[in-house]
């Protein structure tokens, strides 16, 4: 892999985050492409093979349509997130297609409480190359507790 595409791939990865911690909602469905996978789910569920996620969306109105839940339906204690992302790992990488990993942990501040760890796991992504640049053709959000908070509403 070329030094100026793991840049690419690091941008990608930065970018992602930044959008996600600031509450840029409209952005968030422009690192996927049209018919993307996006999943968090559990590590064992991942592990076993068994397809049960916590969420799991299929294309890129799907995940519109989470960001409209997100604003308009969806009723919850206001949070923030932060995001610490690690530097990818490339499993392969060929002229249009990047098979990569990152661990991350998100944390997750209320505005009268103290910071907790919201989610912790690791990426699995499948990225391509665009007209647009890379773009996240899956994203498998790997968390490692078998427990989450009750309600996991923005994008991890």
């Amino acid at each position: 892999m070329e030094f100026v595409d793991y840049h690419a791939l690091l941008t990608l990865y930065a970018d992602y985050a930044s959008v996600v911690d600031n509450g840029d909602w409209d952005r968030w469905p422009d690192f996927f492409t049209d018919d993307c996978i996006y999943k968090v789910q559990p590590r064992e569920n991942h592990e076993r093979g068994l397809p049960l996620a916590t969420l799991s969306f299929e294309s890129k109105a799907m995940l519109r349509d989470r960001i409209y839940g997100i604003r308009e339906t969806l009723f919850h204690d206001p949070y923030y997130q932060r995001h610490i992302v690690g530097a990818p790992l490339v499993r392969s990488a060929d002229g249009e297609r990047i098979v990569s990993e990152a661990n991350y942990a998100v944390l997750r501040t209320k505005p009268d409480q103290l910071t907790d760890v919201l989610n912790a796991g690791r990426y699995l992504d499948t990225v391509v190359r665009t007209p647009d640049g890379l773009r996240f053709a899956s994203r498998l959000c790997i968390f490692d507790s078998e427990m989450i908070p009750n309600s996991l509403i923005y994008p991890i």
